[in-house]
């Protein structure tokens, strides 16, 4: 088994798990709670891939994810904050919502080949022996973007006074109203950073870790699997990072697996079994019903350190949280 190509392809993947569950993070440390990470992100994925094509600029298709993922998020915001409708319900619309928009929008760009984001070695740290042929050679621009992303947001969370806010809202909206700070904006505004970050997340997948159209597979179901990485994360983007790229790891072990040549270099007739193939890509999404349905208990919510409001509306003026 060759150690360094899953890790390094561990990362590549993770980064795509990071960006969408830090911004999921985002958006329910504000109370809000965003199921449609799937469908943003499969909008954000044809969305720069489309204006990459267009534009034969990358960057300007990433920028574009970005901005769509963030419009599609507003819907969710509106609905659940503006209307107080349930957050569960609205999330899963927008999941059909941007998965439907995506299968039109992008029809006809399956096999196309637009400009994607370079891959590029860091000049010193990818001399440093295995660590560097791992975390710094041959990676995405993004991935090293991925990098700086966990301790500045982690920083921004827990040690400035808008993170101090954000924490607020999410925990007692109440009491952050009476002290000034605009409950409905703040979590507006967080909800659309969700929105922008899982747009992020989508075109990293289709203009750099696995480049291409591909319908609804360009996602994969990695939407559902970073949800179950903020529960897993006790809302904390250290160890999102980690469970980010620890799934990532776990996808390029299966697929290693699922090719004896490159686990045992002899053709294991044990791991030719289609059924057993088709178990080891299950358990990534098993492990995602598991944290789904383990972390929707709202007292083990309590006990692994959720916001105290999310999922509650807010209504100015009434009592409780």
């Amino acid at each position: 088994m060759n150690l360094e190509i899953i890790l390094h392809a561990g990362l590549a993947t993770g980064t795509i798990l990071l960006f969408a569950a830090i911004g999921e993070i985002f958006a329910e440390r504000a109370g809000v709670m965003n199921l449609g990470v799937e469908g943003m992100m499969l909008l954000g994925a044809m969305a720069g891939f489309s204006t990459s094509l267009a534009t034969q600029n990358a960057w300007l298709g990433l920028i574009m994810a970005i901005f769509a993922g963030g419009i599609l998020s507003l819907a969710h915001g509106l609905v659940t904050i503006h209307f107080q409708a349930d957050q569960v319900v609205s999330g899963l619309s927008l999941t059909f919502l941007g998965t439907g928009l995506a299968l039109v929008l992008g029809e006809g760009l399956t096999g196309q080949n637009p400009p994607l984001i370079p891959n590029v070695s860091l000049p010193i740290l990818a001399s440093i022996p295995f660590l560097g042929s791992v975390f710094f050679t041959n990676h995405s621009i993004l991935v090293y973007v991925g990098y700086l992303f966990i301790p500045l947001t982690w920083y921004y969370i827990y040690k400035t006074r808008p993170g101090m806010h954000l924490r607020a809202v999410g925990e007692k909206p109440s009491a952050a109203d009476t002290l000034g700070i605009n409950v409905y904006r703040v979590r507006y505004f967080y909800v659309f950073v969700g929105g922008c970050l899982a747009g992020l997340a989508g075109a990293t997948i289709s203009l750099s870790v696995s480049p291409g159209w591909y319908s609804s597979q360009t996602t994969s179901g990695q939407g559902w699997i970073a949800v179950a990485i903020v529960i897993f994360a006790q809302w904390n983007p250290v160890r999102a990072a980690v469970g980010g790229y620890l799934f990532g790891m776990l996808r390029r072990f299966i697929l290693d697996l699922q090719g004896p040549a490159l686990l045992f270099g002899f053709q294991n007739p044990i791991f030719m079994n289609h059924n057993l193939s088709f178990f080891l890509q299950m358990t990534p999404f098993l492990l995602t019903i598991v944290a789904l349905v383990w972390g929707s208990q709202a007292a083990m919510r309590k006990r692994l350190g959720s916001p105290a409001a999310l999922g509650i509306p807010y209504i100015r003026g009434e009592r409780g949280l």
